[in-house]
């Protein structure tokens, strides 16, 4: 053990004696700033190896949405207000349950339309609920649903509010859809202030003008509007979207909300945008009682690798080489970690402008640089060479190798092209929606990332039946109105292993006092994905999309990864100290809160339709033996 880190361990053992008072868990993040922290430290590193299943919950799911769970993605982070565990199904069901045993208090049904071919962009998934109250101080529970309904029920019964809206319903768009599937409500509302804002889910590369991707603000009372927000307000040309499809966070003080906005459309060619599209891919701060933008701050410019910001931003107070100031910290799917200034939007962490490549798809134009902080370090690889590519075989990592030098591949922010570019990090992260834990007692950030390297190719519209049979495994976009279509697949051998070399997931832990990371480890194994392979492999970390959550019992809890496990890391060393096996796949972030004395760690386990992990309906709760 180095010095540095034996000095943090010998601090983090003065800090953290045990707390006997009960920790909620009211917010989708722990907190109003998605800090995923709890202050709950029953369980430490001595004894997490006796966690047990102390109950499950079934939703239901499996029974009465058999026809489409292939379509289904159980991301729900459940919250704890009013003595009741707040519960999210796939398919926007609502249930109440008892905190110590599971038992079902009240379910809601919105009745969605599960029929799996109304084209979704992400097919079915609420990734929680919030919790708020009305001008009366009553508890509400705030749902977003697939259909586009913002429904308003009451925390003690489970019965839509009769004055919000209509009968408790308000139905929300961003202009007139072509497809029920067109826009979509993925993530949870935010209510603060008297207000509730929800963004919105678009599907990738349909059509060169897309619907505005506005953020609306209702009256957390009536349902009333109160104000809206359109990334591309300011620009011109056939693009929409740049929408906030990943949780908001907001400062009650300051009575700012922080909105992780998107690409303009399409994702992978921008010709058609003629302005300087300030507040798309960007941390923007608006005055959450008026909309008004109070700053912003731009991770990508021009961005066409669909390099969205894709996590919940985190509010913290960071000490930063002797500075102490109130802080945003934002992960990006580059593997960066942007940390701001949370009253200006300027970086607290120096970020540079660096040259990156250039020479655009016909009609577009690149900006010459891009952001990157100068700490911490990226947490993920972003160039490849033919030379490092992996395989089990020489048979297999020659193929790999062919198809790295036949595709154009000049290391992170390579523009698409018709020849076929690698984007990596991929799309899919670097981080992803489930953001980062913050440890606010040392300053320490926790963040999982993926290791994958993405092809891309552009061909002009008119080929796109010709390249879909030429290629059916890849996903492909058709771009309605631009001159090019895209096709883009994970780049994987012949045996379905990716081309890099792993770890394909890991979990890191970055020291805030200087931007160092003090340790990266694996995260999960290929187990639940190609059973024998592990016994070669061993540990090698997996593709992953679910967050972390610390303790300050020195924990730090996630699943996230493809098999089918919810792991418990020495938040010091990085360690893995127990997993507990899942009935599915955990692509969910778990939350954890003491109740009557006794500790429990929660999980979805439902698994995760783009990742085609194993399906379930189960939330399950651990705790040490009663």
């Amino acid at each position: 053990m180095n010095r540095a880190l034996g000095g943090l361990v010998a601090g983090w053992m003065a800090v953290s004696a045990p707390a006997l008072a009960d920790a909620g868990w009211p917010q989708y993040g722990g907190d109003e700033g998605g800090q995923r922290y709890s202050a709950a430290a029953q369980i430490t590193p001595a004894n997490v190896a006796r966690l047990k299943p102390a109950w499950s919950y079934s939703t239901g799911a499996m029974t009465a949405h058999s026809h489409a769970m292939s379509e289904a993605s159980f991301e729900d982070t459940p919250i704890l207000d009013e003595g009741k565990l707040f519960v999210c199904s796939p398919f926007h069901e609502v249930m109440a349950l008892d905190p110590g045993t599971g038992r079902e208090l009240w379910r809601f049904n919105p009745r969605i339309d599960d029929n799996p071919h109304l084209g979704y962009p992400e097919g079915f998934k609420c990734r929680g609920v919030a919790y708020g109250k009305d001008a009366s101080g009553r508890g509400r529970i705030y749902l977003a649903t697939a259909d586009r309904r913002l429904i308003a029920l009451d925390a003690a019964s489970g019965k839509p509010v009769e004055g919000f809206g209509q009968h408790g319903i308000v139905t929300v768009s961003s202009g007139k859809l072509e497809s029920p599937g067109q826009m979509q409500f993925t993530s949870m509302p935010l209510v603060s202030h008297g207000v509730v804002v929800i963004g919105s889910t678009f599907g990738d590369n349909r059509r060169a003008f897309e619907l505005p991707g506005t953020v609306h603000a209702f009256d957390a009372t009536t349902g009333a509007p109160r104000w809206s927000f359109d990334p591309l307000a300011d620009t011109q040309g056939k693009a929409g979207a740049a929408n906030v499809w990943a949780p908001m966070s907001v400062d009650e003080a300051r009575g700012l909300v922080f909105l992780p906005t998107t690409s303009p459309s399409p994702d992978f060619w921008g010709g058609y945008r003629t302005a300087a599209e300030k507040f798309t891919t960007a941390v923007v701060a608006l005055e959450i009682l008026t909309g008004k933008v109070a700053w912003s701050f731009q991770t990508v410019h021009h961005n066409v690798w669909d390099y969205d910001l894709p996590a919940q931003p985190t509010l913290a107070t960071v000490t930063y080489k002797g500075v102490t100031a109130p802080a945003v910290l934002q992960p990006t799917k580059q593997g960066l970690l942007f940390t701001l200034n949370r009253e200006t939007g300027q970086p607290l962490i120096p970020v540079e402008e660096r040259k990156v490549p250039q020479g655009a798809a016909p009609g577009d134009k690149l900006s010459p640089t891009q952001p990157f902080p100068v700490a911490p370090p990226p947490l993920t690889p972003s160039h490849i060479t033919p030379d490092d590519a992996f395989g089990l075989t020489f048979w297999d990592r020659g193929k790999c190798r062919d198809a790295i030098a036949a595709a154009r591949n000049d290391g992170i922010f390579t523009p698409p092209s018709l020849k076929g570019t690698l984007i990596y990090p991929s799309n899919v992260g670097g981080a992803n929606w489930g953001g980062l834990s913050f440890d606010p007692v040392h300053d320490i950030a926790y963040v999982n990332t993926n290791n994958l390297v993405h092809l891309v190719k552009l061909f002009p519209t008119a080929e796109l039946r010709a390249a879909h049979a030429a290629d059916p495994h890849a996903e492909f976009g058709r771009n309605t109105g631009a001159p090019f279509a895209i096709s883009r697949k994970v780049l994987l051998s012949p045996f379905g292993m990716p081309c890099n070399a792993p770890p394909w997931g890991q979990l890191h832990a970055i020291d805030m006092h200087d931007g160092k990371i003090l340790w990266s480890v694996p995260l999960g194994t290929t187990e639940d994905l190609a059973p024998f392979s592990q016994y070669a492999l061993g540990t090698v970390g997996a593709p992953n999309v679910g967050g972390p959550v610390a303790t300050a019992g020195g924990l730090v809890f996630i699943a996230a990864a493809m098999d089918d496990y919810l792991r418990a890391f020495d938040a010091k060393t990085g360690a893995e100290l127990w997993k507990g096996r899942l009935p599915a796949g955990g692509q969910a972030t778990p939350m954890t809160y003491v109740w009557k004395g006794r500790q429990y760690v929660v999980i979805a386990a439902g698994g995760h339709a783009k990742l085609n992990t194993r399906r379930g309906d189960q939330v399950i709760a651990f705790a040490l033996p009663d």
